[in-house]
């Protein structure tokens, strides 16, 4: 049996182990997560008008915390054969939550910056460590939903704020309001260490295939993890969470004059569509296979922001923009990670998730610099529409480099479940 078949049939029955309460513990952990990530750019809107700066230094702080956070990704091929996951997944959500609270104490930008990256960095381990979690966890007819349940899990906290995060801010302020979702994130991290166990099959699998160097060669021959890694970096130029949703709201304030009350409600609209686009696409992919979601979700995304950029000043066509991006930029991630994880075999899953992650996040968050960059240079008014512009070409691109993927037979993926599955 090869080791891509042998991935089929991933080891979850060990004592103790609970995919559905991991799979819960972890989708907890995600929604306060992105709760932070969707409060972010509230509090950036202040931080502009408290500490004086710009747009441009803002995107480019985004850029730089999504950056370190992503290259801090790839050590954990080495750390997953040496600490548990959960262990990692909890000394992330200390250092993610303790410095999102310690945003508050910040007296100017610069300090408030430092944390702010820190903070970042503490949430590194969310992506490569928990899929990884979840793949081993999961066989592959379920792992599609799985993956899927987790991002849209962790989009309940997204779409918490996009409703109430506005008001939040107005009510108790953005100092207040960065404590409030920093210390939960600290105290699901100690719960996840307490609760979550592991069977352990893929870090004695991956001791089992040899070193580290060799795990990254062996994900580095095959063709179909080098289309998939070129995707994401392409994907990440039109991502929801982090590149959309950071835009989307300068967009509407700065050059369309929405009023600020109006934009706040298409803002959270945006935002709401992020819980149920991936589990649709998730289950959708784990029926029809991931290659056809994958390159519908980017083209139909691609539409999205063709519509917004035409809307002009039309409410209208604003809010079919927003309705349509929100369909399908928050679908994609899900299911190329899902991907992905049908693809790599257990002995280099980690291996390969982190080097997938260091590139979407890392590299990837590169777009957010050359955007911001964009904006520095021509300015809110022609800058940001030539961003949204960009944004449809990527995710057309994107598409394209999913086609040479060589992706599993759904019926290895899709046997008939058994009673106790259903």
């Amino acid at each position: 049996m090869s080791e891509r078949a042998a991935s089929a049939v991933p080891a979850h029955a060990a004592a103790g182990v609970r995919p559905g309460l991991t799979l819960w513990l972890l989708s907890i952990a995600h929604a306060v997560n992105h709760a932070q990530a969707v409060l972010l750019p509230l509090v950036y809107l202040r931080v502009i008008d408290e500490f004086g700066v710009d747009v441009g230094t803002i995107a480019l702080l985004s850029a730089a915390g999504a950056f370190a956070s992503g290259i801090v990704q790839l050590s954990f091929a080495k750390l997953t054969r040496v600490v548990s996951r959960r262990r990692l997944l909890a000394a992330g959500g200390i250092l993610f939550g303790g410095g999102f609270a310690g945003q508050a104490l910040m007296p100017s930008f610069w300090p408030f910056a430092l944390v702010n990256v820190a903070s970042r960095i503490g949430g590194a381990p969310q992506h490569p460590v928990r899929n990884g979690l979840l793949a081993e966890q999961f066989p592959p007819h379920r792992r599609g939903f799985a993956i899927s349940a987790h991002i849209a899990g962790g989009n309940v906290g997204t779409v918490v704020i996009a409703l109430a995060g506005a008001w939040l801010i107005a009510g108790v302020g953005w100092r207040w309001t960065v404590v409030l979702f920093g210390v939960p994130a600290v105290l699901i991290a100690l719960g996840i260490l307490l609760w979550v166990r592991e069977t352990g099959s893929d870090r004695h699998a991956a001791v089992a295939h040899g070193s580290v160097r060799e795990a990254f060669a062996t994900i580095l021959r095959d063709r179909d993890h080098r289309w998939i890694y070129l995707t994401s970096v392409l994907g990440g130029g039109g991502r929801g969470l982090g590149v959309v949703n950071l835009f989307v709201l300068f967009y509407l304030t700065r050059v369309i004059g929405v009023e600020q009350g109006l934009a706040d409600l298409m803002y959270g609209a945006l935002i709401v569509f992020s819980v149920p686009a991936p589990l649709v696409a998730g289950w959708l992919s784990d029926r029809l296979g991931r290659k056809p979601l994958i390159i519908g979700v980017y083209l139909g995304g691609a539409v999205g922001f063709t519509i917004f950029m035409l809307a002009g000043s039309s409410i209208a066509g604003l809010w079919a923009g927003i309705v349509v991006m929100g369909l399908f930029t928050f679908a994609e991630s899900p299911q190329l990670q899902a991907l992905l994880a049908d693809i790599a075999p257990p002995a280099v899953r980690d291996a390969s998730f982190a080097a997938y992650f260091t590139l979407a996040f890392g590299v990837g968050s590169l777009w957010v610099a050359v955007y911001g960059a964009i904006v520095e240079a021509w300015g809110d008014q022609v800058g940001l529409p030539v961003v949204f512009w960009l944004m449809a070409a990527t995710f057309v691109v994107a598409a394209l480099a999913v086609l040479p993927i060589k992706e599993p037979p759904t019926a290895a993926r899709r046997p008939r479940l058994a009673e106790h599955e259903l």
